[in-house]
């Protein structure tokens, strides 16, 4: 657990520790996250084929839905004018 520190009462010595301690840290920081990145972006590379793919299916089940909605809108005005006359 970290102490609390007051840099006033520290020597030069030790400030210098302190600084090379926080320089190594968020070194640490830095190194940490660019491999995070890098790890989500393979996970985002290997997964986009499949989004494409599942986007494309998607597309083409609206596309199909349309069609049939259209269809059946035309059969039903069909039927209501024949009904009519």
């Amino acid at each position: 657990m970290a102490q609390a520190v007051n840099v006033a009462e520290l020597s030069l010595p030790q400030l210098e520790v302190l600084k090379g301690q926080l320089d190594q840290t968020a070194d640490d920081a830095r190194d940490f996250f660019k491999r995070k990145i890098d790890f989500l972006t393979k996970q985002m590379e290997k997964i986009q084929p499949a989004l494409q793919e599942k986007h494309a299916m998607k597309q083409a089940v609206v596309e199909m839905m349309n069609q049939k909605i259209q269809q059946l809108t035309a059969l039903g005005a069909a039927q209501g004018a024949t009904t009519k006359a």
